[in-house]
């Protein structure tokens, strides 16, 4: 028998009982548009996690006070960290400005956010997130302008009122185009804005727009001391990529030298770099992408014992007909082929069905919450699997269909 004709025979079976088919399809739908997207989720995440990475500069470098892959990993080591490790200060960042200079381009001081009232005549906006930054830090960080410009180290020294504002801010205040020059209060304090950010959109649902940088001597002169919730940290960039590693190794000996560390004393501070935040990414979510993967592969197992079954069944109603082909000269192989073929077409229909229904959902997702990636390889695997499973539900009810006995499959009604 030609596998034309296997397959033929095979759709015109599964045809011929459609409410079964589908039925016996749904397991299967399930299972793989389940998988797929999950692993669209994941994917999605990755992507998205690497393209934020390349957006502050896949060549630059974070100096903390805290490891935060050492330093927390469980209440020990956190008190532990406390205790030793002090708070970066400027006299820090000029110490390493004033000698990190074989291997490091740029450095730059930030400070982290503070939740601020921000208003502009009649209009509020609660919580949004106001930091303080050098000057420096708009190119280490690669930001997106809209409109307007960074403040400059000129205005920074001069700890002057000027702010670069995130697309929500603008928008929520002033029409396109309008915000430049224009002032708002921050705080109670009156700051003009001289910069619009590209808008970022949201990630997990969180707006990345809403924000207000201010320069760093202006931060600590109108929110207080940077210290707590208003911590000092340094970035930095390397003069070339060969140099990277070079750089960072520059900047963790001159600290090591600041504070006056021996040699076999942990570093009382972190460096974090795009490599130790995928790193970081696939040490936690790594195990969580695993189970969430294996747990609605569970649904494809289950998928593939209904096919089984439906096929046994398919066998013991087609026993007769069997029997005619066999006595009309069909080989065990033929029918072999014949129902191992029928197996598998289910299985791959079932994986394309939820390949599909996978897309969509991932669309949904990607337009309300979560962005979502689905490559071509992921589509191409989850049919092969569904391939995989119809063979191995469909080897023994094709085997028990073969190995009939003509005379005993003729005399069956």
């Amino acid at each position: 028998m030609r596998f034309t004709e296997a397959l033929k025979l095979a759709l015109v079976s599964i045809w011929s009982h459609k409410l079964r088919s589908a039925l016996t399809l749904l397991g299967m739908i399930i299972g793989i548009m389940s998988v797929v997207v999950v692993v669209s989720l994941i994917q999605g995440f990755n992507v998205y996690v690497d393209e934020k990475i390349a957006g502050i500069g896949a060549k630059s470098f974070s100096l903390f006070r805290f490891n935060f892959m050492e330093d927390f990993k469980d209440s020990d080591s956190t008190v532990a960290a406390e205790r030793r490790n002090k708070v970066l200060t400027m006299e820090d960042f000029e110490f390493l400005h004033a000698r990190a200079t074989s291997s490091v381009a740029l450095l730059g001081a930030k400070a982290f956010p503070t939740g601020s009232q921000v208003r502009h005549g009649s209009e509020l906006l609660e919580d949004v997130q106001v930091d303080g930054a050098m000057a420096s830090v708009a190119l280490i960080e690669n930001a997106q302008v809209e409109d307007g410009r960074f403040f400059n180290e000129s205005e920074n020294e001069r700890a002057m009122r000027v702010a670069y504002v995130g697309f929500d801010v603008a928008s929520k205040f002033f029409a396109p185009g309008a915000a430049l020059g224009q002032e708002i209060i921050i705080a109670g304090m009156p700051y003009r804005i001289v910069g619009v950010a590209a808008a970022k959109g949201s990630v997990f649902g969180m707006p990345q727009d809403n924000f207000i940088t201010v320069p760093i001597k202006t931060y600590a002169k109108d929110f207080g001391p940077l210290i707590r919730q208003r911590e000092l940290y340094i970035v930095g960039t390397a003069k070339s990529d060969e140099l990277f590693d070079d750089a960072v190794e520059e900047v963790r000996q001159l600290m090591r030298e600041r504070r006056r560390l021996r040699s076999n004393e942990k570093d009382n501070f972190g460096l974090i770099t795009p490599d130790a935040i995928t790193g970081l990414r696939d040490r936690i979510f790594g195990p969580i992408f695993i189970v969430a993967i294996a747990v609605p592969g569970i649904a494809l197992v289950v998928g593939g014992i209904v096919i089984m079954n439906i096929m046994l069944v398919s066998v013991t109603e087609r026993t007769h007909e069997i029997g005619i082909r066999k006595t009309l000269g069909a080989r065990r192989k033929d029918i072999l082929k014949q129902f191992l073929i029928e197996a598998v077409a289910l299985s791959i229909i079932g994986g394309i069905i939820g390949v599909v229904s996978a897309w969509l959902i991932g669309r949904a997702l990607s337009a309300a919450f979560f962005p979502t990636y689905l490559s071509v390889t992921a589509i191409v695997v989850a049919v092969a699997v569904s391939a995989f499973i119809g063979i191995c539900s469909g080897i023994f009810p094709a085997w028990k269909a073969a190995r009939l006995d003509p005379i005993e499959a003729l005399r069956a009604e």
